[in-house]
C-alpha cells in the first residue's frame, strides 16, 4: 500500500484500523528497513519483487 502511494488515512480505511496504528506500522516498516521515507520503502519493495510498476 505504500509502494502505491497511499497515505496513511487511506491505509487504515482500506485496513478498518485507525490511522494513527496505520502510522506506527509505517514508522515500524521503516525502521525494520533501515530507510528514512516512503518513497525508499517503495524502491525496496520493487526490488524485492514485491510491488512492480504499471507499465503506461
Amino acid at each position: 500500500m505504500i509502494a502505491r502511494g497511499l497515505t496513511n488515512r487511506e491505509i487504515a480505511q482500506a485496513l478498518a484500523i485507525s490511522e494513527r496504528t496505520a502510522g506506527n506500522h509505517v514508522q515500524h516498516i521503516l525502521n525494520k528497513l533501515g530507510v528514512s521515507s516512503r518513497a525508499q520503502i517503495a524502491v525496496w519493495a520493487v526490488s524485492n519483487g514485491l510491488f512492480t510498476l504499471p507499465s503506461d
